[in-house]
């Protein structure tokens, strides 16, 4: 699961991060397999001036599936963390090339949902401090309601 509980000095924190599918060697297969692919029909027409047009093509489209895969890459970094003690919730969602967005709370006010209705399935909220928060909205359903019943359990005991 991309979340991970750790035990601090006074409390707990999680940690909620993106699934992570693709790995930096795995990059680096994808577009060299992709390359050599796209450079198959080069064979084709060697040694006529074709060669070049399907070179400038192959070399766009290989560079605007470089790109893409490196924008995917900088939307998931984001990373949300709350942090659970006695006396204060906190949370903090970060976005690359954004300041961070955070909320605090009195963990005797907060209350944790879980909605159908929301801009994802098992749109997974806390409540408290005169606001509604999302969290973990790049979670998978299972992943939501697992969260949500962990959270159930330790803000309310």
């Amino acid at each position: 699961m991309p979340y991970r509980w750790t035990e601090t000095a006074n409390g707990r924190k999680l940690d909620l991060w993106p699934q992570q599918s693709m790995t930096a060697q795995g990059f680096a297969w994808f577009i060299g397999t992709t390359a050599a692919l796209f450079s198959l029909p080069l064979l084709a027409v060697l040694g006529s001036p074709m060669v070049w047009v399907l070179l400038a093509f192959m070399l766009v489209a290989v560079c605007g599936i470089w790109r893409a895969l490196m924008a995917n890459r900088t939307h998931r970094q984001i990373h949300e963390e709350l942090t659970l003690s006695p006396d204060r919730v906190h949370l903090e969602h970060r976005l690359p090339k954004h300041p961070p967005k955070t909320w605090d709370a009195t963990p005797n006010w907060i209350t944790v949902h879980l909605s159908q209705e929301g801009p994802v399935e098992d749109y997974l909220t806390l409540r408290g401090g005169g606001r509604e928060v999302e969290l973990g909205a790049f979670l998978t359903p299972a992943e939501r309601k697992d969260l949500h019943a962990e959270l159930q359990r330790l803000i309310r005991p």
